[in-house]
């Protein structure tokens, strides 16, 4: 049954206190507690009914709202007869943690509404219950054991008629039954389902996109082996995978949604398997970054990378070149329970970078298995081994990710140059999504090294792709990423200048040109852009916006009349160059 149910019917008196966008929450059952932690005797989907004799002051709201929350009950039903009204602060913390609250009137015993639950519950169930029982048997007997994920999702498609499709939080699918989803589906799946996990929102989440409605069930395995929720949804929504199911499960009986979240565990079994599997790749990164950190000779790392080659490149018998790529994941503090410092930033920048680092034409939960990613403190560091040139030369052509940084790339030349990966080729696909998940605290920043042939190198790749990090984090935006090619460029002192020097010095060259723009829509910033980007050249600036050279040359007089700068001297140019990519 549903909570607005409880409100349909007088003889309960009920009175609803907060969590109006909350009623459509299913209620499996009821339970009446008077403990300050009753989440020993909590499965999740009940309400609950409590007299409040555990409350001696105000203090005690927050605690036990928040138990009750991270148990997954349904609503909270306070009874009036022991304090009269219901006390503000609980209503807050039901506020605070979107708990629907409900006051009972005194003169109506928690029997009657123990007895009305139970029978609604009980007969919503019962005609079902067969064919739940039956279906669960079937999934179990069918789960990852014997044919992974597809498996299931095949279930729900012959018996229930349901389109399913597993994604990373990025958007990329994991398993199927059927049509693969499209990738730009995909990752906005995943945006609507990390946007709505940030709000405190119980899934199943509702997402219409193009038209189709699908409902988002996060994947969490709540089983006996499970580990303990999460303190602070951060900790775990850049990780978690979820459930797209093409239906609107809004108006689900309780028996299908129950049906789904069994789904949901089996696969979590999958999700259990896949980072076991991971473990060996791991623990190989962590050996040798200690190794480099701690300033190892280059013959003992050279022979820990000669016992990973093989795993992370399995059947090239080859020596690889080597890249390095740093991430780290921060939060600003405020909006959720734990602060910001209270984060394990680094397990979770570990998690997300082994996931950015999958090529996202590749589906399926293993195709990860040349990725090593290790974590030291809040950053996590990835050992990426890149086939050499021979090798690569006689494979079956290019990549997905290769054709991704060609689009993102300019300078196509220059990325055929460059052999691996590249950073603004990583973040391309996947920019999107994450930033719903980060939200208004959370920043993602990556840095990208060049490609090493040797042990030696190492050290030297891994301190260019924190050093690129940095100068990623510098920049505006929730994701953001920087490769070792621009640690050569002006853009590497950019964003290091304070930001009273960057006003300041942006202020007195351009300020005098915005404020003609603004009274004689000049477009004196426009021509000033147009005319460094053609290195000065008159013809090629005034064909590139369509000018006459002779209004090109008055434009270019005003600007200089404007700011007392001659465009003909080097050093003038230079600084308007910086002015602009500083403002």
């Amino acid at each position: 049954m549903r909570l607005r149910a409880l409100l349909e019917n007088d003889a309960l008196g009920l009175r609803l206190l907060g969590g109006e966008d909350e009623l459509d929450r299913s209620v499996r059952g009821v339970m009446t507690t008077d403990l300050r932690d009753p989440s020993r005797y909590l499965s999740g989907g009940e309400l609950v009914l409590t007299g409040l004799a555990w409350r001696r002051d105000a203090a005690d709201s927050e605690p036990f709202v928040r138990i009750l929350a991270g148990a997954g009950v349904a609503g909270l039903a306070a009874g009036e007869a022991e304090l009269g009204d219901i006390p503000g602060d609980l209503v807050e913390a039901c506020a605070q943690h979107r708990l629907p609250l409900f006051a009972v009137n005194e003169t109506v015993a928690f029997a009657t509404v123990t007895e009305y639950v139970v029978r609604q519950v009980s007969g919503e169930r019962a005609g079902d219950l067969a064919a739940v029982v039956d279906r669960h048997r079937r999934l179990m007997t069918s789960g990852p054991a014997g044919g992974g994920p597809e498996v299931v999702l095949d279930l729900l498609t012959s018996d229930l008629d349901l389109r399913a499709w597993v994604l990373s939080p990025t958007g990329r699918q994991i398993a199927g039954a059927g049509t693969p989803l499209p990738g730009p589906l995909g990752a906005a799946l995943a945006g609507h389902h990390l946007a709505a996990t940030r709000t405190g929102r119980r899934g199943p989440h509702r997402a219409a996109v193009s038209g189709t409605t699908y409902s988002l069930f996060p994947i969490r395995n709540t089983g006996r082996g499970a580990v303990p929720a999460a303190r602070d949804v951060r900790e775990s929504v850049l990780s978690d995978w979820l459930l797209a199911v093409e239906a609107d499960a809004s108006d689900w009986p309780a028996a299908r949604l129950d049906l789904l979240q069994g789904v949901t565990q089996l696969i979590a079994v999958e999700r259990d398997r896949r980072d076991a599997a991971r473990t060996v790749r791991r623990r190989l990164a962590q050996e040798v970054l200690e190794l480099v950190q701690a300033g190892a000779a280059p013959a003992e790392i050279a022979a820990r990378l000669r016992v990973a080659a093989p795993v992370l490149l399995p059947g090239l018998g080859v020596a690889p070149q080597w890249q390095v790529v740093v991430a780290r994941v921060d939060w600003s503090a405020g909006g959720q329970t734990a602060g910001a410092g209270d984060i394990a930033s680094g397990p979770v920048a570990q998690a997300l970078l082994e996931e950015i680092l999958v090529d996202p034409a590749v589906s399926g939960p293993d195709s990860a298995d040349r990725i090593a990613v290790a974590h030291a403190g809040e950053e996590a560091i990835a050992l990426v081994p890149l086939p050499t040139a021979t090798t690569a030369a006689s494979g079956s052509g290019e990549s997905a990710s290769d054709e991704a940084a060609r689009a993102d790339v300019e300078d196509a030349d220059a990325l055929d140059a460059e052999p691996g990966l590249h950073a603004d080729a990583l973040l391309s696909s996947v920019r999107k999504p994450l930033s719903a998940g980060l939200a208004d605290d959370g920043r993602l920043t990556l840095g990208v090294s060049a490609a090493v042939h040797s042990a030696e190198g190492l050290r030297g790749a891994l301190e260019e792709a924190r050093h690129a990090r940095r100068v990623a984090a510098a920049r505006p935006g929730r994701v953001c990423a920087a490769g070792h090619h621009e640690l050569a460029s002006h853009v590497l002192l950019l964003p290091f200048v304070p930001d009273d020097v960057r006003r300041a010095f942006t202020a007195r060259l351009l300020d005098p040109l915005r404020d003609y723009d603004r009274r004689h829509r000049a477009e004196l910033i426009e021509t000033l852009e147009a005319f460094l980007d053609c290195d000065g050249s008159w013809t090629r600036c005034a064909a590139r916006l369509h000018l006459h050279v002779n209004t090109l040359r008055y434009r270019v007089g005003r600007i200089e009349q404007l700011t007392g700068r001659d465009l003909s001297r080097l050093e003038d140019k230079l600084d308007f160059f910086l002015a602009l990519r500083m403002s």
